[in-house]
């Protein structure tokens, strides 16, 4: 299980460790993270798996992982695949407790017909939209159903004939029977299985009839036998059902699993809906669920988060009651954070300006000392030669006064080499700037004569005859936000046509040549990038993970 699991105090634990005090599960702590295989997952629901696998670590305790698999309409195989290798990615163990809700069906059945035998369930032919408008409103007390008071024989004899499929989708539903006027609306005989002649990824066309997810959820937890069923804020009015149906089905409080409800993600410049990410996905917004600009874990996986960075911004973040905004720079700064300690620093140009040193000799070559990562003693060697390319941006010809890296007559030093001084500037026929002729100071580099000489300016470099081409993209956010950092009600139209820019030759030094997929590097004064999967033999791909400027660190800090 991953190290950084700890979710600290809060009121969660504090509830358990009443319950513990009171003598309430003996047998100790069971948690469960219960995914619908309907999407892949998002930055939400990696708060609710360190949660989750947490509050059991912490408490001595297991997590079961349970797909809630009640609704094959959305369900694929290739989310439940995604759902594993993601939690396997995060660094969490389910061990041999991985379960479905399908799993349960038939017992699932079984406790709809002791309901229907204790009168607390009923077969209703209303249509969908006539339970809508019979439900009644947040003021006004619903209206109950003239098929509500059927005897418990024909409620029996109908429901069988639902399972035996011998009505079409829509045509009948079974539904609790509790309080048309209760005050909270789910408590309104709410629905409790439907018809849907619709083959399961599991069970295949073994059943046409399917719990909904309020029926099947608290009684897979119960026969799990969960203690504490820890969901997001939305579920809270859905938990006086989940207490009325397992008390109904005789479930004892204090051995019966808990509902406890917490402040759900909300991330600035972020869509955390399944149903919104899946309207990207599908209308050509972004290339895939891994989209690099995606919020779902393998999207992070693929820009560049670490496992540790998702799991220490979910612990800095904590466990709360209300639902607030959290900046997306606070997790921006979590994996600039954990790449500082361990990305290898390389030099890479991204738009690359021709820089001859005249006075080096032609033909020569040398390879200069630089550190992998100022954390460890490890080092490479970088060729340096007598012509080089520099960032354009890193010269400029009618330079402000606190310009300090190359302008004309100007000095500066070249990253782990030597200072150069611009002596010429070459023009193409429409005045652009193609290439700089310079002088180096070759006693300037470590270890010479002049090594100590100050200049004010330090840029990198490649060598123009060994550097390697890559394609580079630069990833900004998918969402833009109101004033208030808010993703408007049209996210759609809020989407950012410049969420990516493709450079298509960059050049990098050498040493990153024959690198894996997944490789991490700072391109020094520019950036956090990882080699994406697109990487072939001929050319490497690299997506930026984030930029060096860290605004949480700076906004904390002040």
């Amino acid at each position: 299980m991953a190290e950084n699991t700890s979710v600290g105090s809060n009121f969660i634990q504090n509830e358990i460790n009443d319950d513990l005090k009171n003598g309430y599960y003996p047998e100790g702590v069971h948690t469960r993270f219960p995914p619908e295989p309907n999407g892949y997952l998002h930055i939400g629901h990696a708060k609710s798996i360190c949660l989750n696998f947490g509050l059991a670590k912490n408490n001595g305790g297991i997590c079961n992982l349970r797909f809630d698999d009640t609704n094959p309409v959305k369900e694929d195989v290739e989310y439940v695949d995604s759902i594993q290798e993601d939690i396997k990615w995060l660094g969490f163990s389910w061990d041999d407790r991985m379960f479905f809700a399908s799993d349960y069906f038939g017992k699932l059945y079984d406790y709809a017909v002791e309901l229907i035998k204790k009168g607390l369930a009923y077969v209703d032919d209303l249509t969908a939209e006539e339970i809508r408008s019979y439900r009644g409103t947040l003021t006004e007390p619903g209206k109950e159903s003239p098929y509500r008071n059927r005897s418990v024989e024909e409620n029996l004899e109908l429901f069988q004939k639902m399972k035996a499929g011998e009505f079409g989708d829509g045509e009948k539903v079974l539904r609790a029977k509790i309080d048309m006027a209760a005050p909270n609306i789910v408590m309104r005989d709410p629905v409790i299985y439907r018809i849907a002649h619709v083959s399961h990824h599991r069970t295949g066309d073994e059943w046409c009839i399917y719990p909904m997810y309020d029926f099947a959820h608290p009684l897979s937890d119960a026969i799990e036998e969960i203690t504490h069923s820890v969901c997001t804020l939305e579920f809270e009015d859905h938990r006086p059902f989940y207490d009325w149906l397992l008390e109904a089905l005789g479930f004892k409080v204090g051995a019966r699993p808990r509902q406890i409800e917490f402040a759900r993600l909300n991330l600035t410049n972020t869509v955390t809906s399944k149903r919104k990410l899946r309207q990207l996905v599908e209308e050509g917004y972004v290339s895939g669920w891994d989209d690099p600009r995606m919020p779902t874990i393998s999207g992070l996986r693929r820009r560049g988060y670490t496992p540790n960075s998702l799991r220490t911004f979910c612990e800095e973040i904590g466990v709360a009651k209300a639902n607030s905004l959290v900046d997306v720079a606070m997790l921006e700064h979590c994996v600039r954070d954990d790449l500082n300690k361990n990305a290898d620093r390389i030099m890479a140009v991204l738009h690359p300006l021709k820089v001859v040193i005249t006075n080096y000799p032609e033909g020569q070559k040398e390879f200069m000392v630089a550190d992998n990562n100022p954390n460890t003693s490890a080092h490479r060697y970088v060729p340096f030669s007598r012509e080089l390319y520099i960032e354009q941006e890193d010269f400029m010809e009618d330079a402000p006064k606190k310009f300090f890296r190359l302008k004309p007559e100007g000095e500066v030093r070249l990253k782990h080499g030597y200072i150069i001084k611009c002596e010429e500037v070459i023009k193409d026929e429409a005045g652009n700037v193609v290439e700089l002729h310079c002088t180096y100071d070759p006693e300037s580099k470590t270890g010479g004569t002049t090594a100590n000489r100050k200049v004010k300016g330090t840029i990198h470099w490649v060598s123009a005859e060994d550097a390697i081409e890559a394609e580079v993209r630069l990833y900004d956010y998918l969402i833009e936000t109101d004033e208030n950092g808010e993703v408007p009600a049209d996210f759609l139209a809020a989407v950012n046509k410049k969420s990516l820019e493709v450079v298509e030759h960059a050049l990098i030094e050498p040493s990153a040549s024959f690198t894996a997929v997944g490789t991490h590097y700072q391109f020094l004064r520019t950036g956090y990038f990882v080699v994406d999967k697109d990487t072939t033999p001929e050319k490497l791909v690299f997506n930026r993970v984030v930029g060096l400027k860290d605004s949480w660190a700076k906004a904390k800090k002040g």
